[in-house]
């Protein structure tokens, strides 16, 4: 994996290194959809309403749902889950694995609706749900959290549910996510946990930008995730990046509103493992409260992140385009007078460029014990008002190369 340092030249090559390996994915992408349509005689398909499965909105189709999901997994053969046009009403799913076949494909035209009223799946934590799956694709198709209802519960103060993720995937390998779209998320939109082997292509998400805790798509405790040519328009993180994250790929990515990409919160829990061996490249913000992100709690841990590249990124009017943050400390609640103990180092920002809503577009609050080191900054160019921002820096050490506006302060 490439290290956030090292020549322009050497950073060159690694670039050009990383394109073609992603364009032979993208082969093998085609070639894969490929062989699936030539092979179509070769597998099965459990169509959902036939199973059952009522395209009105309003009946549960639920069973038929669960019924193909047990076909398919058993099935000798590759086998297509195929839900046709129409709106099909699901309260919580969770499709299980291990299955004998480990070429599974949810092939979508219509949507999957959520139950209007929150509390059917307001505590069931995820709405659609794969555990211990191998070889699922998930193709096109809207989901449909209808979460607004659950969202003016908690802005109102009122006894309210804690929400349910819209799609999450468990302790699974080898998943392709393909033009999948997100409607109002209740929580989370799509969360990534435990897994190996991601690809998410043309995804979509989209909520209200004061729709609370709905991140766009969550990676935690995963390896090998690819998240290439997606819009994010929600009311938090568009990418959260947790403990446990390696050699994940972020490229072409739209993101606002929302609160950026964001690597944290890290150092919640005392004994945590790290993240490492990030890229994220050609992302526009656009009106989002953060554009790149690493934050951490201000409270002892094990946790870290390094070896982080965030690369030709465009801020449009971003109110805090370049940060971290090791003082973390929601509601001032279990962590003041205390220093985090997450060590963050090796982090370059190459050719980040754009506009801030506030004069400070790059800060690094880090903290004297555990100080920020091996920050690079490299062509970046920021401007507040059109003039020069400011840069402010705590305990953070490292370098600039080429054209680097504001002043750096490491």
């Amino acid at each position: 994996m490439r290290k956030a340092r090292g020549t322009s030249q050497e950073r060159k090559w690694q670039t050009i290194n990383y394109s073609r390996s992603l364009f032979v994915l993208s082969l093998v992408l085609v070639f894969m959809n490929v062989n699936l349509a030539l092979g179509a005689t070769a597998s099965v398909t459990y169509t959902v309403t036939s199973l059952g499965a009522n395209p009105d909105g309003k009946t549960d189709s639920t069973k038929s749902f669960l019924s193909a999901w047990a076909k398919a997994c058993v099935s000798a053969k590759p086998a297509v889950i195929y839900v046709p046009v129409g709106r099909f009403l699901l309260r919580k799913s969770v499709f299980n694995g291990p299955c004998k076949n480990s070429a599974i494909t949810f092939q979508i035209a219509g949507t999957l609706v959520s139950p209007s009223d929150y509390w059917v799946i307001g505590n069931a934590g995820n709405w659609l749900f794969f555990e211990h799956v191998n070889g699922v694709t998930i193709s096109g198709g809207i989901l449909d959290g209808q979460g607004t209802g659950l969202w003016d519960c908690k802005t109102s103060g009122k006894g309210c549910p804690k929400g349910a993720t819209t799609l999450g995937f468990s302790n699974s390998n080898n998943i392709v996510m393909n033009e999948v779209s997100s409607l109002n998320s209740q929580m989370f939109h799509i969360v990534i946990n435990g897994c190996h082997n991601v690809k998410m292509l043309g995804i979509r998400v989209s909520a209200s930008g004061n729709s609370p805790n709905t991140d766009g798509i969550h990676v935690q405790m995963s390896t090998s995730v690819t998240i290439l040519n997606s819009k994010t328009a929600t009311g938090d993180d568009c990418v959260s990046i947790g403990p446990g994250t390696s050699n994940l790929w972020i490229e072409n990515v739209a993101c606002g509103p929302g609160h950026g990409i964001s690597i944290g919160s890290l150092g919640k829990e005392q004994e945590e493992v790290g993240v490492q061996n990030v890229t994220v490249k050609t992302v526009t913000f656009t009106g989002t409260q953060n554009g790149v992100r690493i934050k951490s709690w201000g409270r002892p841990s094990t946790g870290f992140a390094r070896n982080i590249l965030f690369q030709h990124a465009v801020m449009v009017n971003v109110k805090n385009p370049v940060v971290i943050d090791q003082n973390y400390c929601p509601d001032e609640k279990h962590c003041p007078g205390q220093e985090s103990g997450v060590q963050i180092s090796d982090i370059m920002y190459q050719d980040i460029h754009g506009t801030s809503a506030t004069e400070v577009a790059v800060k690094f609050d880090c903290m004297s014990k555990y100080p920020c080191n091996k920050i690079t900054l490299e062509d970046v160019k920021l401007t507040y008002k059109n003039q020069a921002a400011e840069a402010s820096c705590s305990h953070a050490g490292g370098t600039a190369e080429g054209t680097v506006q504001p002043t750096s302060c490491l």
